[in-house]
């Protein structure tokens, strides 16, 4: 089986060695870069499976690269963004514009080898899966599983790989209602408590593509004091 290929971004030298000994010491092959312009020339002509991103960098900052990824042929490609603990506003932001995870500096080694591979591992099995029924129809809503197309009253939403599988999620289970810590269980794969806020950030995109109307919801509702649940 062919190794996991991980661009590392980060203009700090000792950073792109730690992480790229950890990350080498457990399985993953691994290509550096210092900027936004090698990272985007990187990922234009090599195959990647997955981009760990610093928000601050020299020249296109972290955001920016991760802007033109998700506008790009590669915008299903997992993101997750390394942060300084004053940038938690800029996390907040690139999870918005469709980061996958963000993981603060200093990080613990264990807890980053983590979430990258829960990241990946949703990123397969979303290529993987072949659901038995593969197109769910609900109010003004058309979900393929297997194209990973949904469509909102005949026109098609362009979604990044976290709001899709969310709102897949939620419609496969109509009226049910999880929890907060339950959706960061299932779709981001790890129990790590006190993220919650991710699983907010994405449901407010996913209103914005959704509804008609994103402040006054009437498809995905907040359940107050728990979490969320699709109107059936």
């Amino acid at each position: 089986m062919s190794k996991n290929k991980l661009l590392v971004v980060d203009d700090e030298i000792h950073i792109l060695e730690l992480l790229k000994y950890n990350l080498e010491s457990n399985g993953f092959e691994v290509v550096e870069a210092e900027n936004g312009e090698d990272a985007l020339s990187i990922i234009k002509s090599t195959k990647i499976n997955g981009v760990i991103l610093d928000l601050m960098l020299p020249g296109i900052d972290g955001l920016e690269v991760l802007r033109q990824i998700r506008q790009s042929d590669q915008k299903d490609l997992p993101v997750i963004m390394l942060t300084a603990k004053n940038e938690e506003i800029d996390a907040v932001i690139g999870l918005e514009m469709g980061a996958d995870d963000y993981i603060g500096k200093p990080f613990r080694t264990r807890e980053l080898i983590s979430r990258v591979k829960s990241v990946l591992r949703r990123a397969q099995l979303r290529e993987e899966v072949v659901e038995h029924t593969n197109e769910i129809p609900s109010v003004g809503l058309f979900v393929n599983s297997e194209t990973h197309q949904i469509f909102n009253d005949g026109k098609e939403l362009f979604l990044t790989l976290k709001e899709f599988e969310l709102l897949e999620k939620l419609i496969k289970s109509p009226s049910r209602v999880f929890t907060r810590d339950e959706l960061l269980e299932s779709i981001w794969g790890y129990d790590y408590m006190g993220e919650t806020r991710t699983v907010d950030v994405h449901i407010r995109q996913l209103r914005k593509k959704v509804e008609k109307d994103d402040r006054n919801p009437e498809k995905i509702l907040t359940v107050r004091g728990i979490g969320y649940k699709f109107k059936p």
